[in-house]
């Protein structure tokens, strides 16, 4: 990097030689022919040689320069596609939402396809949030966070309505024949979620000491993963257990979920057009899902849960009108 001459000196050199004429290369840099032949002299001698030959109406590239300019052109090409991948083609153009990244990854991504398949001309970037950390002046268009949806001075439009149940592998569930069998079980918590396993404890009638810290994940993603290898029992959200269920990595042992007042929230900051038609499109996409995810039942606490509702199978169809 030391021995790196200055860019300025190397786009003098490969706009030139594309033209083979200083004046020409001047006008396109909007310099004077004098400073894009400076440029060029002085890259000449941080070289140690000729890159062009001089004629006396023109100019013609020298051995070493028809070997470097294929280089420095790729160089150059590279450099704009790294700028254009982290930063984008045109800030102005790219439709930027924060997103809680559980929700993104478990519910927006499957859904995503249709969007872009409906607004091919919207150019999309989503960035990842953790336990809703606040944005200061990051720069983003629409965010999705989970909370009860009162946050000051911003708006915020409820797109889930959110059911806790225990999940874990299929194997573990094996054990569980009642929610008292929690007692026994490490209990894996997520990290800045207000209501969790307290509430669905107490709704079930089970009373675990304060000692029981249990494993803590800061995000659901990871806590799914941590239950789906057995290393204990996990809550699952209603809008993001939905496919851990259909593919069988997890299960949810008891027929009991409860809701809560929290839910992911679409904030808006920014009215252009293209965040109208987004917010249109996830606010119409949350309404298609408004059911539950998860089947509900509320038995009472001191019934036991039997091995056929463990056993039934997961649907749909099973979820009763809220």
């Amino acid at each position: 990097m030391h021995n790196l001459p200055p860019l300025a000196w190397l786009r003098a050199f490969e706009v030139s030689a594309r033209h083979l004429s200083f004046t020409s290369a001047a006008q396109e840099l909007a310099l004077s022919q004098a400073a894009v032949s400076k440029q060029i002299k002085l890259l000449e001698l941080k070289l140690g040689e000729p890159l062009f030959f001089r004629f006396p109406r023109s100019l013609g590239l020298t051995k070493a320069g028809e070997a470097f300019l294929p280089k420095v052109q790729d160089a150059f090409e590279r450099l704009a596609a790294g700028a254009s991948e982290v930063f984008g083609p045109c800030q102005s153009d790219v439709l930027t939402i924060r997103c809680a990244i559980g929700f993104a990854v478990n519910w927006l991504a499957p859904r995503l396809p249709d969007f872009i398949a409906e607004n091919p001309g919207i150019a999309l970037r989503l960035i990842s949030s953790v336990w809703n950390e606040d944005a200061g002046n990051e720069s983003f268009d629409l965010d999705i966070r989970y909370g009860d949806g009162r946050w000051p001075g911003v708006k915020a439009e409820r797109l889930t309505r959110e059911y806790i149940q225990p999940v874990c592998s299929p194997a573990l569930a094996n054990a569980l024949r009642s929610p008292a069998d929690l007692m026994n079980q490490t209990l894996i918590h997520v990290l800045g979620y207000k209501e969790g396993w307290a509430l669905w404890l107490k709704t079930a009638g089970v009373k675990i000491s304060p000692t029981n810290l249990g494993l803590q994940c800061d995000t659901s993603l990871m806590a799914f993963e941590v239950a789906a290898q057995g290393s204990g029992v996990a809550l699952g959200r209603s809008s993001m257990i939905d496919k851990e269920l259909h593919t069988g990595r997890l299960v949810a042992p008891f027929s009991l979920a409860v809701p809560v007042d929290e839910g992911f929230h679409l904030v808006s900051r920014d009215n252009a057009q293209q965040a109208r038609v987004f917010r249109e499109w996830v606010l119409g996409m949350a309404q298609q899902d408004d059911d539950p995810v998860l089947p509900y039942l509320t038995p009472a606490p001191s019934t036991p849960i039997s091995a056929d509702a463990k056993q039934a199978p997961y649907s749909r169809s099973a979820v009763p009108a809220p």
